[in-house]
């Protein structure tokens, strides 16, 4: 999604539903690309770009020269996302859907029906839990994303070329949906922030673009665009505004995933200038979330939701409170409050993700060892370790890292580790891809996601030379997921026998599903329970008697 959840993260099962997922992919894949053959033609044959799909030999190609910066830059970086997303082009597709409405009334007196397509990291979940509660508190229905809607928000996010696809991909299938009684289509999200402009001209089935600084106005869009009666063809609507959006309380939320965990968000932005990255182009400068109006939502998230694990997550989590001045709360006391006032209020973990691999003060360290419920597992994304690469990369050096990791884990009993990693940057040699793998096997991480090199706009990788070819990209990724794949299951394997703290997330076919400590919500490894006792949010502790790849199988153990 991390952030890195928009890594390519290890499946936690890979081998068991591969089958239905191939089958229900095969489907929907020829179900969107015979619309989108239609839909392409419908509107790029008005675009100052005119393209044919390479899979039928026709080079892509700008008929006439740009006339904007805007234009350049969707050419070069939205536009391969598009292409990619359509390029398996059909003859025969069907009708593409228009502006005009069908003509169909709408019950004014009935609720407006919404559903959201959430896309990308954590920080994007809470952004649409947010605005979906806005919307549920004023009136809305809220429905899930494969429900009749009359309005469909996509969520999207931007943070690779992966992630562009995939986003492109969601709005031309919710696109589609307008010719069976959707009236509206919103795009929000980072994609929205980013290439506002870009996606109200070239998708003009897109009803609004609404950004960061505009969603406290969703409900007010998009009861206009559904109760209106006759929509003739126009613009999109867009509304972004600033990065740097103020905070607001972000307690009332329509939750998207298990009631029992929640991601609070302690900050929001990033300082950095990784030379990769352009997440700071959209979320603005770090800024930490005022301390008493953090602990309210907290608050608000265990007594009154139920919530039993609280994930915080940022840009950069460890860093919080340290753009405020010294006389300001940093994470250590926030851990420790957590730790005194909602733990015995129900809270049982607390999970520390998107942490830089700096701002580990002594404080910090000793306030993880000695508050029980944050969890053993800490997630901080290296990215690579080959000092050629982070020096190019903007990063820490190993010199650095390694004794970060070290006293990490001299000091914090037994201690877990989570990561994830960048294939392919330019001017990655063949040693320097050496290097990493042989830093992964030495470390043993619990938990790691790869994903190759993407260039994104305005960034210095972006312009350098020795671009690294995608295939190599892909085959050192491949090399790397592989490796991770065997230490994990010698993890899960070493486990075998001993007794763990299971936090149960489901009951699925007469047994219990639920996640280890080292384990993230829905992106990481899952521990099957035998029994079906608990209701989710419980705590069991169990015995780990087999494995399933690096899932674990284990039994209830008996009550005291």
């Amino acid at each position: 999604m991390f952030d890195t959840p928009s890594a390519h993260l290890l499946p936690s099962n890979p081998g068991s539903t591969t089958a239905t997922i191939g089958a229900w992919r095969a489907e929907q894949l020829e179900l969107r690309f015979r619309w989108q053959a239609q839909h392409m033609r419908a509107f790029i044959t008005n675009s100052v770009w005119t393209f044919r799909c390479p899979r039928f030999g026709h080079p892509l190609g700008p008929v006439e020269p740009y006339a904007t910066d805007l234009q350049r830059r969707l050419h070069r970086y939205l536009r391969p996302a598009l292409q990619r997303a359509t390029c398996r082009l059909v003859e025969d597709g069907l009708e593409a859907p228009s502006r005009q409405h069908d003509g169909l009334e709408v019950d004014s007196r009935a609720p407006i029906r919404v559903a959201v397509v959430a896309m990308g990291c954590a920080k994007n979940t809470v952004d649409a839990e947010v605005f979906l509660g806005d919307l549920s508190a004023k009136g809305f229905q809220i429905v899930s994303e494969n429900e009749p809607a009359d309005a469909i928000i996509v969520n999207t996010c931007t943070f690779i070329d992966e992630a562009k696809s995939e986003s492109i991909s969601a709005i031309l299938e919710a696109a589609a949906r307008k010719k069976s009684g959707t009236r509206a289509l919103v795009v929000t999200g980072c994609m929205a922030q980013r290439y506002a402009d870009e996606l109200a001209k070239e998708i003009p089935e897109v009803d609004a673009v609404i950004g960061f600084a505009a969603y406290n106005q969703l409900a007010e869009q998009i009861q206009r665009l559904v109760r209106k009666q006759h929509r003739m063809e126009k613009q999109s609507t867009v509304q972004v505004g600033a990065v740097d959006v103020p905070f607001r309380p972000e307690y009332r939320r329509h939750r998207l995933g298990a009631s029992h965990t929640a991601y609070l968000r302690v900050a929001e932005g990033c300082d950095h200038q990784c030379a990769f990255c352009a997440i700071p182009q959209w979320r603005g400068r770090f800024r930490s979330k005022p301390f008493d109006q953090l602990v309210e939502e907290a608050h608000h998230l265990v007594e009154r939701q139920g919530v039993r694990e609280l994930c915080l997550i940022a840009e950069d989590t460890n860093m919080y409170g340290m753009d405020r001045g010294p006389e300001t709360p940093r994470l250590a006391e926030l851990l420790r409050y957590f730790q005194r006032e909602l733990v015995p209020r129900g809270l049982v973990w607390i999970r520390l993700l998107y942490c830089y691999p700096s701002y580990f003060s002594d404080d910090l360290i000793a306030a993880i060892a000695e508050c029980p419920a944050v969890v053993r597992c800490i997630d901080i994304p290296l990215q690579h370790a080959s000092d050629a690469v982070l020096q190019r990369m903007r990063r820490p050096l190993m010199s650095h890292t390694s004794a970060l990791l070290n006293k990490l884990r001299q000091r914090i009993p037994n201690l877990k580790l989570r990561s994830t990693f960048i294939s392919g940057t330019p001017g990655e040699t063949a040693r320097d891809h050496q290097q990493l793998v042989r830093f992964i096997q030495e470390m043993r991480f619990a938990r790691a996601g790869f994903f190759s090199y993407s260039a994104e706009e305005r960034t210095p990788m972006a312009e350098m030379e020795d671009q690294v070819p995608p295939q190599v990209q892909e085959r050192r990724r491949d090399q790397l997921f592989s490796l991770q794949q065997t230490i994990q299951e010698q993890i899960a394997e070493s486990l075998i026998g001993t007794e763990i703290d299971i936090l149960i997330d489901r009951s699925e076919g007469g047994h219990l599903v639920g996640r280890t400590f080292m384990d993230a919500p829905d992106i990481d490894a899952v521990a099957y329970v035998l029994q079906n006792d608990w209701e989710p949010g419980s705590l069991v502790r169990a015995r780990v008697v087999s494995t399933s790849g690096w899932d674990l199988l284990c039994v209830a153990c008996p009550l005291p």
